[in-house]
């Protein structure tokens, strides 16, 4: 039985009061899974000043959340299996609200333990939000996850818009990485209802179990670099696209308003794709028609093309949606209960965030050695090609322990 088949014959969700309130608990802490990292970049050089801290320093504090997602993702199924998703999702959001608010105090030692513990809490709920949604809405997954996505993407791009105007009211640089606190406690009060609905996963449970680790499937890894090189292309584009665009003569306000474009053009993408790859059983066209918005995107940028760059931001902006939001629909469509998501996801997170890491370091190390764009945006040209491979290979319909 494929797992296209598989979901359409699970037990059907009976949407009441208690169905919708779990809803808005998984919008909530989705907002609060980006938020309070796009909000650090604009206003860094604020950070930086008012701490006296060094330029390696600053870049490290957008560094600290992406090795936690890589460290720390592997063990959120495990605390799933023993306190239930919805504990550990309430316990996650408490250590983020703890973060938000170490890391406002104006001190350098807590400015980098909250950026960790924040790391820490985004990890859980990166790694247990979809595998959650296979459980409790199994047949509508793809509407789900497109609402958690859009939701998360939403309330990045609000924090990166915000973030520079309150830096520069009263309240400083601690008001605006501190506000975010108001979210989370937020997200804390409307999942306290959860606590009582808590759905049981008996281990002898058909496939609750795995016959040897998640990692040790073939499968898992076509997934993993789905995931890490979608994540690699993005935390690229964000640190260095600006920068090359003033390279072919644009303003530092004109390659900003690029990047911005770039981003909101991710959320139609981020909304339709779940939907669109939950409703069939093979993704590939999907893959297809992303591989082309890449490969047109970037070869605008490669080749100078500056007059239509607004053009290769959207076909970009939509193809990081699309490959984003394709990679998390793996996750579900490609295992076979919510103990099995959470573990592909935990896997495949915790490397692919390391990836993602190295990217913008491998960028900036092949620009300085060459001292060329050109040089260096031959990492854009191999990242996308594995990842076409690597999506290809995910999008069969099958599932990650059935895989030959």
């Amino acid at each position: 039985m494929t797992s296209h088949q598989s979901t359409k014959e699970s037990k059907k969700i009976t949407w009441n009061r208690n169905s919708w309130i779990l809803v808005l608990g998984i919008i909530f802490i989705a907002a609060t899974l980006r938020s309070p990292l796009t909000s650090v970049g604009p206003i860094i050089s604020y950070i930086k000043d008012g701490l006296d801290i060094s330029n390696v320093l600053a870049g490290f504090i957008t560094t600290i959340p992406l090795l936690a997602f890589a460290i720390v993702s592997p063990f959120a199924p495990k605390f799933s299996r023993i306190y239930g998703f919805e504990k550990t999702l309430l316990f996650a959001m408490v250590i983020l609200t703890v973060g938000i608010f170490s890391r406002s105090l104006g001190n350098t030692f807590f400015l980098l333990l909250g950026t960790a513990l924040i790391g820490i809490a985004i990890a859980f709920g990166n790694v247990l939000l979809p595998a959650l949604i296979k459980l409790k809405f199994p047949l509508q997954v793809g509407l789900l996850t497109s609402i958690f996505t859009v939701a998360m993407n939403i309330m990045a791009s609000i924090a990166a818009g915000i973030s520079y105007p309150i830096a520069n009211t009263s309240f400083g640089w601690k008001g605006a990485l501190g506000c975010w606190i108001i979210l989370a406690i937020i997200a804390i009060i409307i999942w306290l209802p959860q606590l009582r609905q808590k759905v049981e996963i008996k281990e002898n449970h058909s496939h609750a179990k795995l016959s040897k680790p998640i990692w040790k499937y073939p499968l898992t890894w076509a997934i993993t670099f789905a995931m890490g090189l979608q994540s690699l292309i993005f935390y690229t584009t964000a640190a260095w696209i600006p920068a090359m665009l003033e390279s072919q003569g644009m303003s530092p306000s004109q390659s900003g308003w690029m990047f911005s474009i770039m981003q909101f053009s991710q959320l139609p993408m981020t909304f339709l794709i779940p939907i669109l790859a939950g409703r069939r059983s093979n993704q590939r066209s999907l893959v297809a028609m992303f591989g082309i918005f890449y490969i047109v995107g970037f070869a605008g940028i490669l080749m100078n093309w500056t007059a239509l760059t607004i053009v290769w931001m959207i076909l970009l902006g939509l193809a990081g949606g699309a490959s984003f939001g394709l990679a998390m629909m793996f996750f579900s469509l490609r295992s076979r209960n919510a103990l099995e998501a959470a573990e592909l996801s935990g896997t495949a997170q915790s490397i692919g965030y390391l990836l993602a890491a190295a990217g913008p370091v491998l960028y900036g190390y092949i620009h300085d050695l060459w001292n060329s764009w050109h040089a260096a945006n031959i990492l854009y040209a191999l990242t996308v090609i594995g990842l076409l491979i690597a999506s290809w290979i995910s999008a069969k319909d099958r599932y990650v322990t059935a895989d030959k």
